[in-house]
């Protein structure tokens, strides 16, 4: 059992190495598409200059701690979709029936999934996180948290992508629903979880888990709470869990389209 697990992380860890190197092909677009991600983002920077300008602390958040949420929320972002892009589009996959190919594969159907395609464009976001914490927020302990949570943040938010997503297999236009709750995800992620009140912090922590990939982490880089980080990893693992037996509740509905696709 233990080495068809490694057989299959190492087949989905040559798909993201060679998805990559096709991104790569044309060296121009690929390191243009990185760079422009990097500097989009920068932009940010300057809105939160100004705001601290007026204000001391936002929510509670100083302007160090404002940069730590944008960059965490960038790394994870960008790192579940370098990795895991294809989790994002699962409801298209779904209703156009083109999980077809996947099925005929002798590897696992999610992961084959999910790791099929990659967002170079991404890269920039785990770029410009690693430098927005080196610049506001270093100290090698705090580094060391901070490629944790990228990787935790990356795996909930995935998870959380194919959740909703994998609602497709019962709900008709079941995309829309699923999108929106992942970009709400997204953006709530880079504003101060104390500006947030009652039921509303409640869904953010718990329906939509802002709080697990973002606010839960940078309390404790700020000030270390080794109950909140086993909080973080049991809901990760919560997460996954729930997060596959929805995937293959629902493809046991699966009705595979006319399409004749084919994956080399």
């Amino acid at each position: 059992m233990l080495m068809a697990a490694k057989n299959q992380f190492r087949v989905c860890f040559l798909s993201i190495k060679y998805n990559i190197m096709r991104e790569m092909i044309n060296k121009v677009t690929f390191l243009t598409n990185i760079f422009f991600m990097m500097l989009n983002n920068g932009t940010f920077i300057v809105q939160w200059l100004l705001l601290f300008q007026i204000k001391e602390d936002i929510g509670g958040y100083t302007l160090d701690q404002v940069m730590l949420l944008w960059g965490l929320a960038a790394c994870t972002y960008g790192l579940s979709h370098v990795l895991f892009q294809k989790a994002f589009e699962l409801p298209e996959l779904i209703i156009n029936g083109k999980l077809d190919s996947f099925l005929v594969q002798p590897k696992n159907v999610l992961l084959s999934v999910i790791t099929s395609a990659t967002n170079s464009s991404a890269i920039g976001d785990v770029l410009y996180g690693f430098v927005i914490m080196c610049v506001f927020s270093f100290s090698f302990g705090r580094l060391g948290l901070f490629i944790l949570f990228s990787i935790t943040g990356a795996i909930i938010i995935t998870a959380f992508s194919v959740l909703v997503g994998s609602l497709s297999f019962w709900i008709v236009r079941g995309e829309m629903f699923g999108t929106n709750l992942t970009n709400i995800l997204i953006s709530f992620a880079t504003y101060p979880d104390g500006i947030f009140k009652g039921a509303v912090k409640f869904i953010l922590y718990i329906l939509i888990p802002v709080g697990m990939t973002n606010y839960l982490p940078v309390h404790i880089m700020t000030n270390f709470n080794p109950l909140f980080m086993l909080t973080v990893l049991g809901y990760m693992v919560m997460l996954v869990i729930v997060a596959l037996y929805v995937f293959y509740k629902g493809l046991k509905r699966y009705s595979s389209s006319s399409l004749m696709v084919a994956r080399m």
